[in-house]
């Protein structure tokens, strides 16, 4: 058996170095994730379209001594997203990872309890698809054209179990998060074939987490749980929610040398839903 020293086990996994974009990093799980990034080594563009919002998550990561820098964009803009690019480029010179974790729903999108898909209007659901799927796909050509034109790169998106298991209610999002996945496959043969082996795409999916946009649908205002909350921890081998911070492993992982020979794979991060039948 090869013997690994502790210190190439460490470089495996380390982003010294490493320059990446987070768009959706002013959200609970895109800016957990990007503390993650800056807490590994790596200089973090934070991309929002509240700056100051970016600004907080900028400060959260200088406090620990990390580097970043806010980069106010919309990803339904390509000119917005040509700006954030060239902020970056011209700050630091190179763009090494792009996690597109802007996405989410609206009320409007979902199929309430009294009513049916029947009664789902075509604009808030074009709306919701198109940022997820659009949302992750204007990044991918802006950023990914700076990847291309380097030959390395690692492009993650950010999916969900709903794109794998139907769940009631979510018709617009599960779309979306469906399509985002097999982008994330497509763009992985696309970038690697034509722009060399160390063009990488991947994504993951995280389970059930509490963020800003489903609080309300999963928590009663004294914490207790609501009747979805309830059936959501209950097909939930681990009975419980994600934190944020335990997307960070995953990726960390993808982003770092330690997964070379992964591409255009999806990583679940659902404590174990997926795998789960109800019975």
């Amino acid at each position: 058996m090869t013997s690994f020293s502790t210190e190439f086990v460490q470089q495996m996994f380390a982003l010294d170095g490493n320059v990446a974009v987070v768009t959706g990093g002013t959200g609970v799980l895109g800016g957990a994730m990007a503390i993650g990034l800056a807490r590994a080594g790596a200089s973090v563009a934070i991309v929002g379209r509240r700056k100051e919002k970016a600004d907080a998550v900028v400060e959260q990561i200088k406090a620990f001594g990390g580097t970043a820098m806010a980069a106010p964009g919309d990803v339904m803009d390509k000119t917005q997203m040509e700006a954030v690019r060239d902020m970056v480029l011209q700050q630091w010179g190179k763009i090494d990872i792009l996690v597109n974790a802007a996405g989410g729903t609206t009320p409007q999108a979902t199929v309430a309890p009294d009513k049916t898909i029947f009664d789902m209007p075509m604009d808030a659901m074009s709306n919701v698809v198109d940022l997820n799927l659009i949302g992750t796909m204007i990044p991918s050509q802006v950023i990914g054209q700076v990847m291309a034109k380097q030959q390395r790169g690692s492009i993650i998106n950010i999916s969900s179990m709903n794109a794998q298991r139907a769940l009631t209610r979510a018709v617009a999002y599960s779309a979306g998060k469906a399509a985002v996945e097999n982008f994330t496959r497509w763009l992985s043969v696309e970038l690697a074939t034509k722009f060399g082996p160390q063009m990488r795409v991947n994504a993951i999916a995280p389970g059930f987490f509490v963020g800003e946009q489903n609080r309300s649908l999963l928590l009663n205002e004294d914490g207790t749980l609501t009747p979805r909350g309830e059936l959501m921890i209950h097909h939930t081998p681990l009975r419980r929610f994600g934190k944020a911070e335990e997307l960070i492993g995953a990726l960390v992982w993808l982003c770092s040398p330690s997964a070379s020979f992964v591409n255009g794979t999806v990583i679940m991060v659902d404590g174990g839903v997926n795998a789960f039948s109800g019975i």
